[in-house]
């Protein structure tokens, strides 16, 4: 097992500069941690950095600049050249996720985490709170064979102090990074009087809640003017791969056959960072109606936090910790009731608004993905120190 030994940082001297491998997911592939990937290695490049991404899953037709290798080129070259590529580099960050390494629980990641030599920082993005005893096995495998683990929450660490073996001095919180807008974007300069907008976004699939939110509406029916609320996103590609667009397909029925008291618009438009970040800021509250109680990982919640917008949220885990101090409203899940109401209390009370996203502006900063790259290279730092003091 490694041992990471807690040391100041140290600074990288101006002959070298640092070099990252990111095994995971990357874009064009549509998934939240190909995105969270392409953040991180955006970040540290602007932070001074060299990124080396080497993609599990499919390659596409046409390869992102900065992957330079694919474990699924082939059982034996692909891998040769992935493990290769990675211990090239000083720091290796290793996105987990159960599904995203084949084998059962993504159990085949433990054989290429054992072939790297260079120090490892493992980003867990999923902590179950009742894992099965397999899940729990290749996580608490992984963590034994990294340098250092990134959590994103404080709800996340103790989930995995309380429900894995773990060494507990390996593990740091580091938030979620965002695209944090420019201070004078950050006022509320959407149109006073206008038709208010509510906004749900991201990759849709059975369990993001919509539903529920489409339901909730029935709770504005006496506003003026009738607000309206837009769903943006694709169909994930793996539930279109497996159920086709049977999920959107049943909201656009609820939604026509429905009396809410609102426009509900259905959008999959492919949208990059600068369309993206224009409409979170066009919307008067973001909605997360998720079903789970699991989540510990949100990257739309922080992007709608970054952003400065009022949050109504149903209480899953991240949700909880991050809405804590005002910027938002959590309710339980499946109840729309208790949605509608919140969402109302948002569009009808300016000064609640408006303290909500002060709220948010105030906690942007350190979400920023600028300040979690440079987290990030902090502790490649106490990493690649740790190891020198074995070695000496």
């Amino acid at each position: 097992m490694r041992t990471a030994v807690s040391v100041p940082p140290i600074t990288v001297g101006a002959d070298h500069v640092r070099s990252f491998g990111i095994l995971s997911t990357f874009p064009p592939t549509s998934c939240g941690i190909a995105t969270f990937s392409a953040a991180l290695a955006a970040g540290l490049i602007a932070d001074g950095s060299s990124v080396d991404v080497i993609r599990c899953g499919l390659p596409p037709d046409v390869e992102d600049v900065l992957v330079v290798a694919s474990l699924a080129d082939g059982p034996q070259s692909g891998r040769s050249a992935s493990i290769d590529a990675l211990n090239s580099t000083d720091v290796v960050i290793v996105q987990h996720e159960y599904g995203l390494y084949d084998g059962p629980d993504g159990e085949s990641l433990l054989e290429v985490i054992d072939a790297i030599d260079a120090p490892i920082v493992v980003v867990a993005h999923t902590v179950l709170s009742e894992p099965t005893p397999n899940q729990q096995l290749v996580l608490e495998r992984v963590c034994a064979a990294a340098d250092a683990v990134v959590v994103m929450t404080e709800t996340a660490k103790v989930r995995l102090f309380t429900g894995f073996d773990v060494d507990h001095t390996k593990v740091s919180v580091i938030p979620h990074g965002a695209a944090t807008p420019s201070a004078a974007r950050t006022s509320d300069a959407r149109e006073v009087g206008g038709t208010p907008r509510v906004l749900t976004w991201g990759l849709l699939g059975p369990g993001k809640g919509i539903e529920w939110a489409i339901e909730s509406l029935a709770e504005l029916s006496d506003l003026d003017p009738r607000p309206e609320y837009v769903v943006a996103g694709a169909t994930h590609p793996k539930v279109r791969e497996r159920h086709g667009e049977a999920y959107r397909e049943m909201l656009v029925e609820r939604a026509a056959t429905s009396t809410v008291p609102a426009d509900v618009s259905f959008d999959d438009t492919y949208r990059d960072l600068a369309s993206l970040t224009e409409l979170i800021e066009s919307a008067d509250v973001v909605v997360l109606p998720y079903d789970s109680r699991e989540q510990v990982t949100s990257g739309v919640l922080v992007d709608a936090v970054a952003a400065g917008r009022p949050v109504v949220s149903t209480a899953f885990p991240h949700a909880i910790e991050l809405l804590a101090s005002g910027a938002g409203i959590v309710v339980p899940q499946r109840d729309p009731v208790a949605l509608g109401r919140a969402i109302r209390s948002v569009l009808t009370d300016p000064r609640l608004a408006a303290s909500m996203a002060a709220e948010a502006r105030r906690l942007a900063p350190e979400l920023a993905w600028s300040a979690v790259a440079r987290r990030y290279s902090r502790l490649a730092d106490q990493v690649v120190a740790s190891r020198q003091s074995v070695r000496s």
